[in-house]
């Protein structure tokens, strides 16, 4: 996984979001440290989901939290004795706007596009997540079923991707492709 990792931040990926919930503490805290290391040669964002006292151990640039978790956001900062960027995941605009109230420094809004990993569920579009992002102050970050053919349907707005990067043969050239596209 790390090998896939890397070939990605070659591509241009500039920030990798750790989130791996069937790992117990110990194994995610290792994998956690690993990743820092490679993430601190590439000059990369390391973020960590969920697990704040993972990020703090390993020094990560921050911690993403999923829409059940929002109301954490603001505790989360003040945890930290250094400044650290927290995030969260979203779906509609009651969750836009506690991330934010939060204080959230950005926010993912999902899915954008129908997605491999929830086939059938319900997406935004384009229209609505343009919508939405305009509804807050803070980036909105895409994300759900971005690919190359669909990019152009955001209009420049961050985006964030796994399996359009992680699922492909070819890390580097999909990143290299998903950023030149944009």
């Amino acid at each position: 996984m790390l090998v896939v990792i890397e070939q990605a931040m070659l591509g241009g990926v500039d920030t990798v979001l750790l989130r791996e919930k069937h790992l117990d503490s110990a194994k995610l805290l290792a994998l956690a440290s690993a990743l820092r290391a490679l993430t601190n040669k590439h000059h990369v964002r390391l973020m960590i989901h969920s697990q704040a006292d993972i990020a703090k151990a390993v020094n990560a640039d921050g911690v993403h939290v999923d829409s059940a978790s929002i109301t954490e956001i603001s505790s989360i900062k003040a945890w930290f004795e250094t400044p650290v960027l927290v995030s969260a995941s979203c779906h509609h605009e009651e969750e836009l706007k506690a991330a934010e109230q939060q204080g959230a420094d950005f926010v993912f809004l999902s899915p954008v596009f129908p997605t491999q990993s929830h086939p059938g569920a319900p997406s935004l579009g384009a229209d609505e997540f343009q919508r939405l992002s305009q509804s807050v102050g803070i980036p909105v970050i895409a994300l759900g079923g971005i690919s190359s053919e669909n990019l152009k349907q955001l209009q420049g707005a961050g985006i964030a991707t796994m399996g359009g990067i992680l699922d492909t043969s070819n890390p580097k050239l999909a990143a290299t492709q998903l950023l030149t596209t944009a």
